[in-house]
């Protein structure tokens, strides 16, 4: 009698992709658009084989933010502010639960469904130079999304970053702060 032991598999490799974010403030004070960033890093992926689960990490350098029409209250624009674009550049750690598909009759090695989520952990590096807010060390943030590995090798992904912590905050209103919710498309190789 023979006894099989299943062992993880971890894969790691470059990953790159685009976000579109804006802030989400507490009182609606200004409005905000939408502004586009990026990431770059490296991702790790520990699969537990037969069963489709497993977990994914990244260390990535982010840049995202929005555009705030801090000039269209008085408390601003008699400071000289108007339409600003704040960026954060982030170092990004988001820790996922994926589901693959991996039990298909041959079709997983060509391509196989993703979805996955879990929670984002971000550390400020450096932020676009505004008088009027201030910002934090970090935010801590969740994400979900779904996806596609393609012939074992190349993943593609997508889905939404809601922040549960504020990335910025005004100095003269007390407690008016923004959180930052962001769509992506990831792009990883891994090895």
């Amino acid at each position: 009698m023979t006894t099989a032991v299943a062992s993880a598999k971890f894969r790691w490799g470059p990953t790159a992709g685009i976000n579109i974010s804006q802030y989400h403030w507490k009182q609606k004070l200004v409005d905000t658009d939408y502004l586009v960033g990026y990431n770059v890093g490296v991702m790790g992926e520990l699969m537990i084989p037969g069963i489709g689960f497993g977990i994914d990490m990244a260390l990535n350098y982010s840049m995202r933010g929005a555009k705030v029409h801090f000039g269209d209250q008085k408390v601003w624009a008699s400071q000289g502010m108007g339409t600003e674009n704040l960026y954060f550049h982030t170092l990004q750690i988001p820790v996922n639960l994926r589901f693959k598909w991996t039990r298909m009759n041959g079709l997983e090695n060509y391509i196989a469904p993703i979805v996955f989520a879990g929670p984002m952990f971000n550390f400020n590096l450096s932020h676009s130079k505004c008088p009027v807010v201030e910002n934090p060390a970090g935010s801590v943030g969740v994400q979900c999304g779904i996806g596609a590995e393609i012939y074992k090798r190349y993943q593609v992904t997508a889905g939404y970053r809601w922040g549960l912590s504020y990335d910025v905050r005004t100095i003269q209103l007390d407690n008016f702060s923004a959180r930052t919710d962001s769509w992506f498309v990831n792009f990883a190789v891994l090895f």
